[in-house]
């Protein structure tokens, strides 16, 4: 990678990716859709609500490949939730069938070109690394035949019964100072509090949980936790990225618990669609932060479920 031309083509393929990304997530929210919530539970779409996984690996995707994947899902009306690779689905014993086409998921990370450490070596200073994004295929287990049958069977979603009690006991557990009252939810950085109205203002009980889970993701990113830039006010683009984290932060953590995901801000949009068009890699990092505020939370429940992060789960991609 020390040649500029190979550089300057990686840097492109780069650009072209985080573009095309961007692309598929803007027409979305052009056409009134927002890709993190999906008509789960219709006939629109045959799969259980769930973080999608690798059926190899039982690693569950995060960031941006759970927007992907759930869109796929939707767009193709696949059964289940479960992806592999091509070499994975054979290594398993089964196959993708001939004329199906995968989906692309990606995979971030950070390298060191030659030429740079050669660079530190010489003035001491610090090697800079360099962040690339490299394209994986991988194919949804409805399109493949041969597989193992505990494999190609989608499990079904958690009993709505449980739900609610796991929610509280994650609100109990963060430690996060939760209040209830008022009229409007809101999380203060400031005097770090979460505030939400009481569950029988909603129309329907699960919606408040929808709400606490979106105010916690907020939460996350005290500078004691996550700390993420809380600083931005509303109507600055600050303010609107860290509402799109929150409400992917949501999404991920209703998915993750059996709990439809609805959008909170939907007058948000607008504001969304600027940020994307002047930040290719704005919804990138916004899902992957999101990740990462669903993983915490999520980690404060008793039983854990299972909920790996994106670069395990695509890494494997690799050695498959």
């Amino acid at each position: 990678m020390s040649n500029p031309t190979v550089r300057a083509r990686a840097g492109q393929d780069r650009a072209n990716l985080y573009n095309e990304i961007t692309d598929k997530i803007i027409v979305e929210l052009e056409a009134g859709r927002v890709p993190w919530v999906q008509p789960w539970g219709t006939a629109a779409a045959k799969a259980p609500l769930a973080i999608p996984k690798n059926a190899s690996t039982d690693r569950s995707y995060s960031g941006i490949n759970v927007l992907l994947l759930w869109g796929s899902t939707i767009e193709h009306g696949y059964s289940g939730q479960s992806w592999l690779t091509f070499r994975q689905a054979l290594s398993l014993g089964g196959y993708v069938r001939k004329g199906e086409r995968g989906t692309a998921v990606v995979y971030a990370d950070r390298f060191v070109p030659r030429d740079e450490k050669q660079r530190a070596a010489e003035t001491g200073d610090e090697a800079q690394a360099i962040p690339f994004l490299k394209r994986f295929t991988v194919f949804n287990t409805d399109q493949c035949d041969g597989l193992p049958g505990e494999i190609a069977t989608a499990a079904p979603p958690p009993p709505p019964g449980l739900i609610e009690p796991t929610v509280e006991t994650l609100i109990r557990a963060t430690v996060i100072t939760f209040r209830i009252g008022g009229d409007r939810a809101f999380y203060a950085p400031a005097e770090d509090f979460v505030q939400v109205p009481p569950p029988q203002a909603y129309f329907e009980p699960i919606n408040w949980h929808r709400t606490a889970l979106h105010e916690l993701g907020h939460a996350t990113g005290h500078r004691s936790r996550l700390n993420r830039d809380l600083s931005g006010s509303y109507g600055t683009k600050k303010y609107a990225f860290e509402e799109l984290v929150a409400e992917l932060s949501s999404a991920f953590s209703c998915a993750s618990l059996g709990i439809v995901p609805t959008v909170r801000h939907a007058d948000y949009i607008g504001s969304w669609l600027e940020v994307l068009r002047e930040d290719n890699r704005a919804i990138v990092r916004a899902a992957s932060q999101a990740s990462k505020a669903a993983d915490y939370l999520l980690g404060f429940i008793p039983e854990p479920i299972e909920h790996a992060s994106l670069d395990s789960a695509v890494a494997d991609h690799e050695t498959a």
